[in-house]
């Protein structure tokens, strides 16, 4: 309860208090007391009633005093008000705005201040960590793909590699590849996150993408013998960047076969409903535990099953819900353990662009066609 209400309630209760009280001291007064008398003959008692009647109006006017004394505490505490709701509505993308400050030297404006300058040196902190981590993955990257290049250099050239250490070069091109991911993940993270990050405005067909992430799920999940299903796909026309819808579904359906049971199945659904598109991606894995599926989304979160079974680094869910958050959308995991686990991706529909992406169609199925060819990649999630 706030301030304001527990005042208000106690100013209530003590002007219900006064009422009652003057209210049985007027009875009294004007009415028994008068009786009495004139029942004992003092007839001349209350002849004279103003002093009687600025008694009861002195004591009369308690709840008025109370009343405006209330009005002036809510006036006096409404920038408090003011700031705890500018202060609910601060986050990590508006430190740079400051809280509007009342000027009068109280301690409200004083707080404004202090706040204001906390959250000053919060966003230059934020500022260094994505300086630090855009320059350090750029500086990463360079030796990473040198490294790569030497050694599968080394494993090309039989002559000189000794057939007992081919398997090892291997293994060290894959913790290259691996590393490189991570880089990768982190700069589009970090981009992102101060701005950098362009993402286009188009009619896309979110329906033929979901068709082609299904064939990248089937090719996935064929190493590992699970089942591939797609139960629905009705129409939906969504405006958004069409490479970084297919890496949201890529995400989404690699993570699907990763986090799976051998002979397992993964059911695919697009619907939809009140305006918006509805995906899900349900699979038989182990499940989430109860109250973590919110946790999986930050950076290098993983699941309790995962960590030294299942290849990724814990960026991929942290791109895809930035992916679908950047065209007003929805994420979350929903988990029975040990059963099934689902994603659940609500999109904002376009019904107006539905003739622009059909006049598209003809270039997005030349676009499908040629993408027939490209290889499943699975983005180091």
């Amino acid at each position: 309860m706030t301030i304001t209400k527990r005042i208000g309630i106690s100013y209530i209760l003590i002007a219900a208090v006064s009422v009652a009280v003057i209210a049985w001291f007027g009875y009294h007064e004007f009415v028994e007391e008068r009786a009495e008398f004139d029942a004992r003959g003092y007839t001349d008692l209350h002849k004279d009633l103003a002093p009687e009647i600025l008694t009861v109006c002195f004591f009369g006017a308690m709840p008025v005093i109370l009343g405006l004394g209330w009005w002036w505490i809510h006036h006096v505490l409404a920038p408090l008000r003011g700031f705890t709701a500018a202060v609910e509505k601060t986050h990590e993308h508006n430190l740079r705005t400051p809280l509007s400050r009342t000027m009068n030297g109280d301690e409200v404006d004083k707080l404004s201040a202090v706040f204001n300058s906390m959250t000053a040196r919060l966003d230059e902190s934020f500022q260094r960590i994505h300086e630090f981590t855009l320059h350090a993955s750029h500086e990463l990257k360079t030796p990473l793909t040198v490294m790569r290049a030497q050694l599968e250099t080394v494993l090309r050239d039989g002559e000189a590699t000794m057939p007992e250490h081919a398997g090892w070069i291997e293994s060290q091109i894959d913790e290259v590849q691996r590393l490189s991911k991570i880089v990768d993940s982190l700069t589009l993270l970090t981009k992102a996150e101060t701005g950098l990050v362009v993402l286009d405005r188009k009619p896309v067909r979110f329906d033929e993408l979901v068709r082609e992430a299904l064939e990248d799920a089937e090719i996935l999940a064929q190493a590992v013998g699970v089942k591939v299903t797609l139960d629905a796909c009705e129409e939906a026309v969504i405006f958004g960047d069409r490479h970084r819808m297919r890496q949201l579904l890529l995400i989404l359906t690699d993570n699907a076969v990763k986090y799976n049971r051998a002979g397992g199945t993964i059911s695919i659904s697009l619907r939809t409903a009140a305006g918006f598109a509805e995906l899900k991606i349900t699979n038989t894995g182990e499940g989430i535990q109860p109250g973590r599926e919110d946790r999986l989304f930050g950076r290098f979160m993983r699941g309790d099953n995962a960590s030294g079974k299942v290849e990724g680094c814990g960026l991929g869910l942290s791109i895809a819900q930035w992916i679908v958050q950047s065209k007003g959308g929805t994420i979350e995991l929903r988990s029975e353990p040990d059963q099934r686990t689902t994603v659940l991706v609500r999109l904002p529909v376009q019904p107006d662009a539905r003739g622009a992406a059909n006049g598209n169609g003809a270039v997005e199925r030349l676009a499908a066609t040629g993408r027939s060819g490209q290889s499943v990649a699975s983005n180091g999630h």
